[in-house]
């Protein structure tokens, strides 16, 4: 058992739990706070969401202990707060609930939207609500309950709130909180465009080291001799070809470089624009990557660590990998570590094959330019996954027979 403290609800709380305990269960079953609900348990429904230092979070993914310090605020807590209230009477005006089990934490979603989209876009309401799902009311009056208290603000001349992205502990036990009640540091980054621009990749004032929420180990080969490979990967310009959804914002520096990489799953469409530091020790062929970057459009944020180190072998090279990553924000939330293994291990494959060819005088495909396709990713693992139920199935008849 952990002794943590954390502020809920505004109100100082200190409270033993277990590592494993999830937020969600910490705050019904320590605190009595029986708002905040429980349905998928997997981060996916939504029913569970709080605002972990003023950011939705999904709390049945966030572990308690890994908000030591944080202000976390229920549906409870937002009893007397302005936005609120004008969504409730909105959400009453539209019927936009029948069982209500879904509601508090719509709310605390809606709210969010109400604060920082500059007008009632049915668009964008409906991508920042998709990670909260409704078994009831088909979204039509949730959507147009927004919409109502968005028009209303705006028409009061309330601006939206500026867009300054996110504090640094994030959801799903992120590892960003400084634990034992030590200060915590709190940073705001860099607001990314659409379209990424350079000036906004130079206001990361620095690039510093830290501790990875998730580190994947991933390993692959190139029919070519570790000193060709090495002198490749210190052509930056010439490794971001080969990644999927990567692009330069500047020209590469020395030991720094200034990109954006494009995602999208599904509805959401995620351009990360950052830094990074790049370190190469040629004496073991090997090199680290550190960087960090923000997509204004989902208030997600990252930071990533890249170690590799290459390794003769008959055939040419093997490439050693540990990607360590650290995801705060909207996309943290979809972000759960067994995916994100299998869709990086499918995305170093892509990026291995179009290195090769790189290093045999041939062109990457036109596809790696465009974006990485999350969502055509995940239909290929399901297909595999598919392929590997039947195989069984088919392997456990063949012994009854």
């Amino acid at each position: 058992m952990n002794m943590i403290a954390l502020t809920v609800n505004q109100r100082a709380v200190r409270a033993l739990a277990e590592p494993r305990t999830h937020l969600a269960d910490f705050v019904r079953e320590k605190l009595d706070l029986t708002g905040t609900h429980l349905g998928c348990e997997h981060g996916v429904c939504g029913a569970c969401t709080v605002l972990l230092d003023g950011v939705p979070a999904r709390s049945c993914i966030t572990y308690a202990v890994a908000c030591e310090g944080a202000e976390v605020t229920t549906i409870e807590g937002l009893d007397e707060d302005e936005v609120t209230a004008e969504l409730r009477a909105a959400f009453t005006r539209e019927h936009a609930l029948q069982c209500g089990y879904c509601t508090p934490g719509m709310l605390v979603s809606a709210r969010d939207l109400v604060l920082r989209l500059p007008q009632a876009d049915e668009r964008l309401i409906r991508v920042g609500l998709s990670g909260n799902l409704c078994r009831c009311t088909g979204y039509v009056g949730i959507v147009r309950a927004v919409q109502s208290v968005i028009e209303a603000r705006r028409a009061r001349d309330i601006a939206p709130e500026p867009d300054g992205g996110c504090k640094i502990l994030g959801p799903v036990g992120s590892s960003r909180s400084v634990h034992h009640g030590a200060d915590r540091a709190e940073r705001v980054w860099p607001a990314a465009s659409e379209q990424a621009s350079p000036e906004a990749a130079r206001s990361v004032s620095s690039i510093s080291d830290f501790v990875p929420a998730t580190v994947l180990n991933q390993q692959f080969s190139v029919t070519h001799p570790p000193e060709q490979v090495f002198e490749m990967f210190d052509d930056i310009a010439a490794v971001a070809a080969c990644l999927p959804g990567a692009s330069l914002t500047t020209p590469p520096k020395p030991e720094r470089v200034e990109g954006a990489i494009r995602v999208r799953i599904g509805p959401i469409a995620a351009t990360f624009l950052g830094a990074a530091r790049v370190e190469r020790n040629p004496t073991d062929m090997s090199g680290r990557i550190v960087g960090i970057g923000s997509d204004r459009r989902s208030r997600s944020s990252t930071q990533g660590e890249i170690r590799y180190r290459l390794v003769p072998i008959k055939q040419g090279t093997r490439v050693d990998l540990s990607i360590g990553y650290t995801l705060t924000g909207m996309l943290a939330q979809v972000g759960r570590p067994g995916l994100v293994r299998d869709l990086a291990a499918r995305l170093i494959a892509e990026f291995a094959a179009n290195l090769d060819r790189r290093l045999s005088g041939t062109s990457p495909d036109d596809a790696t330019a465009a974006e990485l396709n999350g969502m055509a990713l995940i239909f290929s693992l399901l297909r595999a996954q598919v392929a590997r139920w039947v195989g069984r199935f088919s392997s456990r008849n063949d012994g009854a027979t």
